[in-house]
């Protein structure tokens, strides 16, 4: 039998995941693009817990979902094409990777050693509602690592992840597909996603490569 709790993505159960989520609690929940599995970026344990959970490589840093640009201002030194493709992108399907600005807060279990982080600020009712109440959270995909990510909470039910406090159920996702992953300081595409390559270079004005 699973061990979280399963609660739909209402006013009230926003509010309930949100006091778990500051209690430290590790959950499930449904992005723009597909669910995603999260906590407080600063809570060590939890994001220990999220490593564990996907069975994901340590060496691996874990992204970032912020509620509005001035939050990631805060963060990164987003740069001129990092401006540019939030302005064009955010909120929206689009994951830029920047320098870190010194006394971020983060936890260094999530950096694994970076001096940059992935962050977006996300579309989609749900985790825009939650992230009204966190403003950050740790968003990476909910599935065990090389596995599909689910689009859905049956989906999640169903593949067996295991090890969190609460899914937040908010029906199926309107995209089912990854974020593009751009980084900030090349302009390099890392992981073409919902956003495709061409796109991305149109704004920052850079060749298609």
């Amino acid at each position: 039998m699973p061990t979280f709790k399963t609660i739909p993505c209402t006013e009230s159960g926003i509010s309930e995941c949100s006091k778990a989520i500051k209690n430290g609690a590790v959950v499930v929940f449904p992005t723009d693009t597909v669910y995603g599995i999260g906590c407080d970026p600063a809570n060590e344990a939890g994001v220990k817990r999220i490593f564990e959970i996907k069975g994901r490589d340590e060496k691996k840093p874990l992204p970032l979902l912020v509620h509005d640009i001035s939050i990631a201002r805060k963060l990164v030194s987003l740069g001129n094409n990092g401006e540019l493709l939030a302005k064009e992108f955010w909120p929206g399907a689009l994951t830029i990777v920047a320098p870190l600005i010194a006394g971020s807060g983060l936890s260094p279990t999530m950096l694994a050693g970076s001096n940059s982080v992935a962050l977006r600020v996300p579309a989609g009712r749900c985790i825009n509602l939650l992230l009204s109440k966190c403003r950050q959270l740790v968003g990476t995909s909910a599935n065990i690592s090389g596995k599909k990510s689910p689009v859905s909470a049956q989906e999640v039910v169903d593949s067996g992840l295991d090890g969190f406090q609460i899914l937040l159920d908010g029906g199926r996702v309107e995209k089912g597909i990854e974020s593009t992953i751009v980084d900030a300081t090349s302009g390099r595409v890392v992981r073409e996603g919902a956003i495709k390559s061409p796109e991305i270079y149109r704004v920052i004005g850079s060749a298609a490569r």
